[in-house]
């Protein structure tokens, strides 16, 4: 299927959501912080990309918006999936350029149909 990049910091969540992902047909791709997470996809130029917010130095907003604004990544699609769960975290995640905002801890199926639809599958 697709070939997913996972930035996210926590070996627990990382752990979650590969098996998640591996087990729904996709290949997972990982990076621990936002600043290896953009260079993974100038890279390796993955199909998706799944955002954690809460990471360190730069945050996932932040790299949702510096993947968004480069030429070499804007057309790479950008869900994020964080524990913060506020609708003004969603309306900031969707204004950074993300296509859809999941909340933690995500329902298997509901994860895979809003990835399904956001890469048209």
């Amino acid at each position: 299927m697709a070939r997913i990049l996972l930035i996210e910091d926590s070996p627990t969540d990382t752990a979650v959501l590969t098996s998640l992902l591996e087990r729904n047909g996709h290949q997972v791709l990982a990076a621990v912080t936002a600043e290896a997470g953009i260079e993974v996809c100038r890279r390796e130029r993955p199909d998706l990309v799944l955002m954690d917010v809460v990471l360190p130095g730069m945050n996932g907003f932040q790299a949702t918006r510096a993947l968004a604004r480069d030429d070499a990544t804007r057309a790479i699609p950008v869900l994020i999936v964080s524990t913060k769960g506020m609708e003004t975290d969603r309306a900031w995640g969707l204004r950074q350029g993300a296509k859809d905002y999941i909340v933690k801890p995500p329902v298997e199926s509901d994860m895979i149909s809003r990835i399904n639809a956001v890469l048209g599958t």
